[in-house]
């Protein structure tokens, strides 16, 4: 679920952004205003709302917190498109005739890449324990699918006489949160152009 979430929201942020930042004028203040309302809303509750239209399912959970995290991506693909779009590869680029769209994919999202990464894993983590929130409300994955959420729920009646129900679910969602962080770092220290010689 958390894969699928930030698939979504990379994919669909980077695309607005990309063009928001690049194209500028009234493609810009459209996006942004669409943007600024989505962000207007706590993610979480408009996930609650979005959960409430489509239902609690595998993929209602992945298409509400996808749209909730979206404006988070447009926001920094935004920005790095407007530092990077006056430098002077970008500049060369269009002196020799490429078209905007290759440019904006050949030049300026590969330098968006290491921005991303960072981000994607915070929100990896950010959807990890979202959907634990909504399946221990009871708005998740409905209680025949495994996770983290669910157990945690399950266990509350029984965490006086067998704590160990409730302690390693939440353990794991710690471990996963750790993990998943130094694992970001590391790639963004792998594939950021500016850290290799």
């Amino acid at each position: 679920i958390s894969l699928l979430t930030v698939s979504l929201a990379i994919s669909v942020g980077t695309v607005f952004g990309l063009l928001a930042g690049y194209l500028r004028g009234w493609t810009d203040r459209l996006l942004m205003m669409v943007n600024d309302a989505l962000l207007a809303f706590p993610g979480m509750l408009l996930a609650l709302g979005l959960l409430a239209i489509v239902g609690a399912s595998q993929y209602g959970i992945v298409l509400a917190l996808g749209i909730a995290y979206i404006p988070t991506v447009v926001r920094v693909v935004r920005s790095t498109v407007l530092s990077l779009r006056e430098r002077e590869f970008i500049e060369a680029s269009r002196v020799i005739g490429n078209s905007e769209l290759y440019t904006m994919w050949k030049h300026i999202a590969p330098n968006c890449v290491a921005p991303l990464i960072v981000l994607a894993t915070s929100m990896f983590g950010w959807a990890i324990l979202s959907e634990s929130a909504l399946s221990f409300l009871g708005l998740g994955v409905p209680p025949p699918a495994a996770t983290w959420g669910n157990m945690l729920a399950s266990s509350r009646p029984h965490l006086v006489t067998a704590p160990w129900l409730g302690f390693f679910p939440g353990l794991m969602i710690a471990i996963a949160l750790i993990g998943i962080n130094l694992f970001g770092d590391a790639l963004r220290d792998r594939l950021d152009p500016r850290m290799t010689r």
